[in-house]
C-alpha cells in the first residue's frame, strides 16, 4: 500500500507558483541542454501518483521513462536500500567486493531467457550497458562491425549516439561519431510499403541481404536491437523479423544483443520482451526498471562471451553500487510477489480496449500498438487525401494532446522518430481507478482538440 493518496488533485495551474519559482532557480544554474517534459517539481511519488511542490497530484503514465514500474517509493526497495545505506554506501566492487552485486548477477542469471550458463557485469546507465555489450562482443568475436536498425535508440555516449538513429535531439551537433556502425531497415509494420502482413519476412530478408553485401557477415561483431523499440516510437518489430535475425547471427558467429533497457522487467507482460517470439539473446542489456529508480544497469549473457574481456577490461567506479544493488533486489522481490508481468498484461487489456475505441472515433489515431504496460498511439494528419494515403506524421497534434493532458493532471510522454507518438508507461502497480481516470482525461483531450 502507498502512503501517498492515490487520487488525482489539481489545485493550481500546472505548473503551479512554487514549481515556477523553482524553474526560475533552475534556469539560472542548470544547463539549458537538460530539458524537461513538464516543469512541475516533484515532492513525493508512489503508486500511480506524482505529487508536486504545490500539492497537485498527477496521474503518472510515464514511470520516469519506464523506471518506476514497482512505484517510485516501493516498500521493498526503500527497506533494502535504507538498510544498505546504514551499512555502507560504497567500496567499489573492483576494490573490495560485496554480496549485493553477486546477488543481482544471480537474479539476472535466473530471470533472463535461456538455460545456458550466464554471467553479468553491472554498470550505472543504459548507455553504459550497451557500450559494454559492444566491447564484450568485439572482444569475443575479434571483429569490429556493429549492426543496428532504423528508429533504434541506444543512448547518449559517443558510441551509443552512433548506434542511435534519431538526429534531433540526441545527435545533432555532437559528432564525429564512432565508426563501424551499420544501420539496417526496421520491420515497422504500420509503415511497411507492402503492408504489415508481409513486413517481418521482407524486412528480415532486406536487412540480411544488406548486411551480407555491404558489411560481410564475417566482419560483424554484434547485432544490437530493441525487441520492442522505445524512443523510436514503441514499434513492435513485425512477427518473424527477430527470429530471422537471431538465426542469421547464430549461423554466422555474430553476437545477438537484445537491448531491453526500456522493455525489460515485466514492462511488456513478460520478464523480457524478447520472450514474446522465444528469442534467446547472446547478451541482454538492462537498466531503467531494474532497481526501482536507483541507477543500475547490467549486461547479462552467455558465460563464454561475458568472459572474453580481459581482467580489468570491464568496470567503473560506481558500477553495481551497493545501494542500487539493494534497490534492485527489492524491485525484483516486488515484481515476483505482485506478479507484475500479469499486472502489465491486465493493463494492456484495459488500455487497448479504450485506445482502440478512441481510434475508431478519431481518424488522427493511425495506429495503436505495444504490449503490456508499454503502449502507444501514432498520430497522423487527416487534412488531405495525400496525407491520409502517406500516413503523414502529426507531431503538432501529439504535442497539443500531451499539453492538454498535462494541464488536467495526467503525465504522458511523446516519442517517435517523427515526434508523432504518444507513449504510455504507467507503473505496473497503478490502481484500476487511476488507470481509467487517466484514459478519461486522454479521451476528453481528443474531444477538445
Amino acid at each position: 500500500m502507498s502512503a501517498l493518496p492515490q487520487e488525482r488533485r489539481v489545485i493550481t495551474a500546472i505548473p503551479g507558483p512554487k514549481s515556477q519559482e523553482l524553474q526560475a532557480r533552475r534556469t539560472a544554474v542548470v544547463a539549458a541542454g537538460v530539458g524537461s517534459v513538464l516543469p512541475v517539481f516533484a515532492a513525493r511519488a508512489d503508486g500511480g501518483i506524482i505529487e508536486d511542490v504545490d500539492g497537485n497530484r498527477l496521474i503518472d503514465f510515464g514511470s520516469g521513462i519506464a523506471v518506476t514500474g514497482v512505484g517510485a517509493s516501493a516498500e521493498a526497495v526503500v527497506r533494502r536500500a535504507s538498510a544498505q545505506l546504514a551499512d555502507f554506501t560504497h567500496t567499489c566492487f573492483m576494490v573490495t567486493p560485496y554480496e549485493g552485486y553477486v546477488a543481482v548477477a544471480e537474479a539476472l542469471a535466473e530471470l533472463t531467457p535461456g538455460d545456458h550458463a550466464k554471467k553479468s557485469a553491472l554498470f550505472n546507465s543504459g548507455a553504459e550497458a550497451v557500450e559494454n555489450a559492444v566491447k564484450i562482443a568485439r572482444a569475443y568475436t575479434k571483429r569490429q562491425a556493429v549492426v543496428v536498425f532504423d528508429h533504434g535508440y541506444h543512448g547518449r555516449t559517443n558510441l551509443t549516439m552512433a548506434l542511435t538513429s534519431k538526429n534531433m535531439p540526441y545527435k545533432h551537433g555532437f559528432g564525429p561519431f564512432a565508426p563501424e556502425i551499420y544501420r539496417m531497415p526496421m520491420a515497422y509494420g504500420y509503415r511497411w510499403p507492402t503492408g504489415p502482413e508481409n513486413c517481418g519476412p521482407e524486412a528480415a530478408a532486406q536487412a540480411i541481404d544488406q548486411i551480407s553485401k555491404q558489411v560481410g557477415a564475417e566482419n560483424v561483431a554484434a547485432i544490437v536491437i530493441e525487441p520492442l523499440l522505445g524512443e523510436g516510437g514503441f514499434i513492435e518489430p513485425a512477427k518473424g523479423f527477430l527470429p530471422a535475425l537471431s538465426e542469421f547471427a547464430r549461423d554466422n558467429g555474430i553476437v545477438f544483443v537484445a537491448d531491453e533497457i526500456q522493455s525489460g522487467f515485466c514492462r511488456t507482460g513478460q520478464w523480457f520482451a524478447c520472450e514474446d517470439e522465444g528469442i534467446v539473446p547472446d547478451l541482454i542489456t538492462t537498466a531503467k526498471g531494474i532497481a526501482g529508480g536507483l541507477p543500475l544497469a547490467a549486461v547479462t549473457g552467455r558465460a563464454e562471451i561475458m568472459d572474453a574481456a580481459h581482467v580489468g577490461g570491464l568496470g567503473g567506479t560506481y558500477g553495481g553500487n551497493p545501494v542500487a544493488c539493494a534497490g534492485a533486489l527489492g524491485s525484483i522481490e516486488t515484481m515476483k510477489e505482485l506478479d507484475l508481468s500479469a499486472r502489465a498484461r491486465h493493463i494492456e487489456t484495459v488500455m487497448k480496449a479504450r485506445l482502440g475505441a478512441m481510434q475508431e472515433k478519431y481518424d488522427v489515431i493511425g495506429d495503436v500498438r505495444g504490449r503490456g504496460a508499454m503502449l502507444a498511439i501514432e498520430l497522423v494528419k487527416t487534412d488531405s487525401p495525400e496525407s491520409v494515403a502517406t500516413k503523414e506524421p502529426n507531431p503538432e497534434a501529439t504535442a497539443a494532446l500531451a499539453k492538454a493532458c498535462h494541464q488536467e493532471g495526467l503525465l504522458v510522454l511523446t516519442c517517435g522518430t517523427y515526434g508523432n507518438v504518444l507513449r504510455f508507461l504507467p507503473p505496473m502497480v497503478i490502481g484500476e481507478d487511476l488507470l481509467n481516470e487517466g484514459l478519461d482525461i486522454l479521451e476528453q483531450a481528443f474531444a477538445r482538440i
